[in-house]
């Protein structure tokens, strides 16, 4: 949830901070007093377009910091791994540890947006700079912000289906991934058998020539490292002579010539001379040196041993040597068409029968290609075709839920309907699912269509034709309470939600505003005292609320407060009547908070189960002002 919102420099809001509930918090104010600016700072801090224009005059940037706190769950879970990155969307705890983000001292996490006057934007997340699709990628994990504008999202097809999959759950999720993968397949396979097709002059040809090539090499044969390897004995068969003159005047200085005949002395000799004459000394010094020189003797021996070695392996064979040279030159044929050296020719001739598997344009391999495409298109259709029997039940019951909530919303004429129908299609792209050929794409062959009926006898429209802004509005707070159970983001903010709505409505509205904070923690803009009075935190901002009695500037400022229970009344008397101060008024909103109080009680002990219908409380509620305000105009 987001605890705690920090505002500075950001229009009229020189320096604010905002206290939120877990629950339902509201923020009301007087026109132009910066309302709208707490959720252009959530905008802001949700990787939202930077604006230079809402800095506020006479600051060098504006700043907007939100204090995320997680749910224990979160804070102690693993970072999901790769298996499961398709199961699941990842929190924002984890996204955060992703960027490199710490966490605070109390477990909690700080987003900051930072916009400068002249246009430069920043983002820290957990003391750390992170791209600003970073932030927004965390942030809207945690927060969802839903405004007249954001309510446009229900007029595109693919939110409209992505609305219904959500409510769907499990029995549309699960086959949809498995259509998915499958679809992948099919068209791969697709793909290739298309490309083999109309490409068999071309790959016939390249495939003679990567077989010609293979037949040249495994006629040679040849082995890996062997081009070096000939190259080393090549050069001791031609100069076998000189090495042998080397290696036996080099063993004559070790041990004497071969033969014995040799009058100079060798050093083995001179060596074994040494050691006789230091052991028939009696000094200790001299006779310390023995283990040495017996040491050097060791080594000697040794190198004689590996030219004797040498010399008997080393023979002066023009047979052999010839035999070289002729298959030198029989790589080098090869390492000239096909690499540098045997082992990449020994690597092209991988590549090239790798190549061929790709290449084979026979009728047998493209009847195999067709069967395999077939088949996982067969696959692919029964699973399209059980996400669709699934979409249509979730349908039906989601039509049903968003029209009794519309009917608590001064909307109980109006109903709402998901038409989900496939479209016709045709070609070796398209699936043909119990009969019919239609567009397979990659959230399965359905068209998901949300439609408005707004009155008995009315045809059912496309919501953004059958609605006007004010419905448009009530019909997004209707579905977002049908799914409140289905949605995993903790945190609602509803700019001005209520827009058009007046009367018992607006009682409903808040009412449904109250039971979404049950489940989540809801942040509403608003201008209707009826919705303020179900706040579990109020926050008013006031215009001048920092203005100093020395200030020239002209620069209005706003300040955000949070009311105790009289202030609420004042403000809420505000709201109803334009004036606290009227003793009517007061009256009044007290009147309303005590039913709104009331109306949750009953709410909360009846369950989710009993909240669709309106409380008598709440009925009791709307006489009882009627009451009064009869009993007014009779005084």
């Amino acid at each position: 949830m987001l605890a705690e919102l920090r505002i500075q420099g950001l229009g009229v809001i020189e320096d604010a901070t905002l206290d939120l509930h877990p629950g339902l918090t509201v923020v009301t104010g007087e026109t132009g007093a910066g309302k709208t600016m707490v959720v252009t700072g959530l905008h802001l801090l949700g990787g939202g377009r930077a604006d230079s224009s809402r800095v506020r005059r006479g600051a060098t940037r504006a700043m907007v910091e939100g204090r995320f706190l997680l749910p224990p769950a979160e804070t102690d879970a693993e970072p999901p791994g790769d298996e499961d990155a398709d199961e699941a969307p990842r929190s924002a705890l984890h996204l955060a540890a992703d960027a490199g983000a710490a966490l605070d001292d109390d477990g909690s996490l700080i987003a900051a947006r930072t916009v400068s006057a002249d246009g430069r934007s920043r983002a820290h997340l957990g003391g750390r700079s992170v791209p600003m699709a970073v932030l927004g990628d965390v942030t809207d994990a945690a927060l969802a912000v839903h405004g007249q504008h954001e309510a446009l999202r229900l007029l595109r097809a693919a939110e409209q289906r992505a609305v219904l999959d959500r409510f769907a759950g499990a029995a549309v999720a699960e086959p949809l991934a498995a259509y998915r993968r499958t679809r992948t397949a099919w068209r791969r396979a697709v793909t290739e058998l298309t490309r083999r097709r109309d490409q068999a002059r071309e790959m016939s040809r390249e495939a003679d020539m990567l077989r010609h090539g293979l037949t040249e090499i495994e006629a040679v044969d040849p082995q890996p490292g062997e081009d070096a390897d000939l190259v080393a004995e090549a050069r001791r068969l031609a100069d076998a002579d000189d090495l042998r003159a080397t290696a036996t005047g080099a063993l004559a200085a070790l041990a004497g010539p071969p033969d014995g005949t040799g009058e100079d002395p060798d050093a083995v000799g001179l060596l074994g001379e040494a050691r006789r004459r230091l052991q028939g000394s009696d000094d200790p010094a001299l006779a310390g040196l023995d283990p040495r020189l017996a040491e050097a003797a060791a080594l000697l021996g040794d190198a004689a041993a590996e030219l004797t070695d040498y010399l008997e392996r080393l023979e002066a064979d023009p047979a052999r040597l010839e035999q070289v040279l002729a298959r030198q030159a029989d790589l080098k044929g090869l390492t000239r068409k096909y690499a540098a050296d045997i082992d990449g020719v020994l690597a092209w001739a991988d590549d090239a029968r790798a190549k061929l598997e790709g290449l084979d344009t026979s009728d047998e391999a493209l009847a195999a290609l067709a069967a395999e495409a077939e088949q996982l298109a067969g696959e692919a259709a029964g699973h399209a075709a059980t996400v669709s029997a699934a979409r249509r039940e979730a349908a039906d019951r989601f039509g049903a839920a968003v029209s009794a909530e519309l009917d608590g919303l001064a909307m109980g004429s109006a109903s709402v309907q998901m038409a989900v129908a496939p479209k016709d299609a045709a070609g070796p792209e398209a699936l043909t699912v119990e009969g019919r050929s239609v567009v397979a794409g990659p959230d399965g062959v359905d068209e998901v269509e949300l439609l408005l009926t707004p009155h008995a006898g009315a045809p059912a429209l496309p919501v953004h034709k059958g609605a006007s802004g004010g419905e448009l509005s009530r019909v997004m707070l209707a579905v977002e309470v049908v799914l409140a159970g289905a949605d995993t983001t903790p945190t609602l903010v509803f700019d001005e939600v209520d827009a058009g709505v007046g009367g018992r409505a607006a009682v409903e509205v808040g009412r449904r505003l109250a039971r979404l904070a049950r489940t989540h923690q809801v942040v509403v803009v608003t201008h209707l005292a009826q919705v303020a009075a179900y706040a579990d935190r109020h926050l008013v901002v006031d215009k001048g609320g920092l203005a100093d009695a020395g200030d020239t500037d002209g620069v209005t400022r706003s300040a955000v407060r949070t009311l105790d229970d009289g202030d609420r009344t004042i403000e809420l008397a505000r709201m109803l009547a334009g004036t606290e101060e009227t003793e009517t008024g007061r009256a009044h909103a007290e009147e309303l908070l005590a039913a709104a109080a009331a109306d949750r009680s009953a709410s909360t002990e009846e369950g989710d189960a009993g909240a669709d219908a309106p409380t008598p409380i709440t009925r009791g509620a709307t006489t009882r002002r009627s009451g009064s305000r009869r009993s007014r105009r009779a005084g």
